[in-house]
């Protein structure tokens, strides 16, 4: 019976104290600290979202009691867990070291802890400040874009983190040099078709590596023709008439000659369109095909036209041809049978003479 009425003593004083001290400094009221080096917590803690933080005071055998609040809050009472959140633990509990850890460390888990410790019947405290981290994330992006030449956009990229991550925009180009913009928004003016492309927006606060988005950004125009040559080729050869346009959406091709349409499927002409070329081929040129051509190129925002000729080539048939050397040939080998021939008699009668 004594000890049961012991420790319902030790219980009630033990609540007294620590809601005394609990309370002076939920008021802003100091509580008596005596030596102003006991009991010591640790610097500010920093910790990631996540991570597991850990809360330690140290203490000397002069300590009878000690605890541990969060704000008002008591979280352990020497060795008895007065909180219900399951991530909070006790560490250790000995003459030299009170310390806690706080499991998954969450954003609402910031702010100050308190370490409170009772000595000859004074309530002493120390305090850290737990600091929570957060990776960066981006929470709102502008979707890909699809715009004219000439128009305004505005692209957004809100992130969020702690500490405040710094938003970026680059544009990813070959010719684009450094950032287009340092801030969430980015404000581009009467765009041209070389800003198309896509445009990467980073958010980064050093907790974490950078997080990247990509938005695509298209910008149409009107078709232009950048290569139009005519072509020179014989009678009953293979001809080939090209046409480059650029555009955005890709051009659509047409050809006309003598202001009628030639169209797919012509005897001995063919028409081969891609999204920036076109050709259009003839297997067997006849005199009727020389002429004028007129390529087209159209998509929704307008359309532009170039002329191309198909002219003949003229072919000369070739004969050979011995130049000099071949005839001085000829020439000197005759010479050489003559000088043999009368070189012959006086031979004969050199060798008679001898004998």
């Amino acid at each position: 019976m004594k000890t049961i009425q012991a420790k319902m003593h030790n219980s009630i004083s033990w609540a007294i104290f620590t809601g005394l001290a609990a309370l002076c400094l939920f008021q802003g009221v100091p509580v008596r600290s005596g030596d102003a080096t006991f009991p010591k917590a640790m610097d500010n803690v920093t910790v990631r979202q996540g991570e597991s933080a850990t809360l330690r005071c140290t203490i000397d055998n002069r300590v009878t009691r000690v605890a541990w609040l969060n704000r008002s809050t008591i979280l352990y009472a020497g060795n008895d867990k007065w909180c219900l959140d399951p991530r909070v633990v006790l560490l250790s509990n000995t003459q030299t070291q009170y310390s806690i850890e706080i499991q998954n460390v969450d954003v609402y888990d910031e702010g100050p802890y308190t370490c409170s410790v009772q000595t000859d019947n004074h309530p002493k405290t120390s305090r850290v400040h737990l600091i929570v981290q957060v990776s960066p994330k981006i929470v709102e992006i502008s979707s890909d874009i699809s715009i004219n030449e000439g128009n305004n956009i505005s692209l957004t990229c809100i992130a969020t983190g702690r500490p405040e991550p710094t938003v970026t925009w680059r544009h990813i180009s070959p010719k684009a040099v450094g950032f287009v913009s340092e801030d969430e928004y980015l404000e581009i003016q009467g765009i041209t078709r070389e800003q198309s492309g896509d445009y990467e927006c980073s958010a980064s606060n050093d907790v974490a590596a950078p997080v990247v988005r990509r938005v695509k950004v298209t910008v149409n125009y009107p078709p232009y023709i950048s290569e139009a040559k005519g072509t020179g080729v014989p009678v009953g050869q293979k001809g080939t008439l090209q046409c480059e346009a650029s555009a955005v959406p890709s051009a659509e091709f047409q050809w006309f000659k003598d202001d009628k349409r030639l169209v797919e499927g012509k005897k001995g002409v063919k028409v081969e369109n891609r999204p920036f070329l076109s050709k259009l081929i003839f297997f067997n040129v006849s005199e009727h095909d020389y002429g004028n051509y007129t390529c087209v190129a159209s998509n929704k925002l307008g359309h532009t036209n170039a002329s191309i000729m198909l002219f003949e080539v003229k072919t000369t048939a070739l004969t050979p041809w011995k130049g000099p050397g071949a005839v001085s040939e000829v020439s000197n080998a005759s010479s050489r049978r003559e000088g043999c021939i009368w070189l012959l008699p006086l031979l004969l009668l050199h060798l008679l003479l001898k004998f």
